[in-house]
């Protein structure tokens, strides 16, 4: 995953830059959410809604060489009834604002009484 969004663009721009009054804070709290799409730069795909589903916390390790991964499991709850269909992408959210997304390696069918995890590890944002 190494795409970040519009949003988080303008932000480290602005914050990089000298734009004083856009000074931009590192978020408290990070989540990750599930795609059935792309949301792209804008966000706008279509997030997962099924039963049981919500965004997942998750907890990044200090970059190095231009790259960060989480540093825990990202243990998302056990989906209800009818599943969430296809995991195609992900999203990482500073709580309502999409910072960075990506294309799953595979994506993952949930059935119903599946859990969708991320393994330590594996979830890696790239600045290129």
């Amino acid at each position: 995953m190494s795409a970040a969004t519009n949003f988080l663009e303008n932000k480290v721009l602005d914050h990089v830059l000298g734009e004083g009054v856009r000074n931009y804070t590192s978020p408290a709290v990070l989540t990750v959410g599930l795609f059935s799409s792309d949301p792209g730069e804008t966000g706008a795909g279509t997030e997962i809604s099924g039963t049981g589903y919500a965004r997942t916390g998750v907890t990044f390790g200090a970059a190095s060489a231009g790259s960060a991964t989480n540093s825990a499991n990202v243990t998302f709850p056990t989906a209800g009834a009818g599943g969430w269909g296809s995991v195609t992408h992900a999203g990482v959210f500073d709580g309502t604002s999409m910072l960075f997304y990506g294309i799953l390696t595979i994506a993952k069918v949930v059935s119903e009484s599946d859990t969708f995890q991320i393994n330590s590890g594996q979830l890696t944002i790239t600045l290129d």
